[in-house]
């Protein structure tokens, strides 16, 4: 499946507890439809003693919300759109390009 958020795009939650947040996507998991965003969605890990951290304790981090509570935020006006594809002819390859554009505003992403 094609996901139409990619990494390190600008989204807002919709849905869910943190509805509103705004963050960057961190991670995408395309087969799981999740993706990791920024600021949004923080758990509690428990964790022990190890090397890595001598302390242990618990520990806060984002964990992965579903790509149906997100929306991409378009550059352009600054608030939530949808995505959709273009076709364009590129003159310096000449070939064939999918891009993303915003539905709102009609602007590549």
């Amino acid at each position: 499946m094609r996901l139409k958020i990619k990494k390190n795009d600008n989204v807002i939650v919709i849905a869910g507890d943190d509805k509103g947040k705004t963050g960057k996507v961190l991670k995408v998991f395309p087969k799981k439809q999740r993706v990791v965003v920024e600021g949004v969605n923080i758990v509690k890990r428990h964790t022990r003693p190890s090397q890595k951290n001598p302390q242990g304790g618990i520990i806060k981090k984002e964990a992965p919300i579903h790509i149906s509570n997100i929306m991409l935020i378009d550059p352009k006006t600054n608030e939530r759109t949808r995505v959709g594809s273009k076709i364009i002819f590129d003159d310096t390859t000449k070939k064939k390009k999918i891009v993303r554009v915003s539905k709102k505003s009609g602007e590549m992403i």
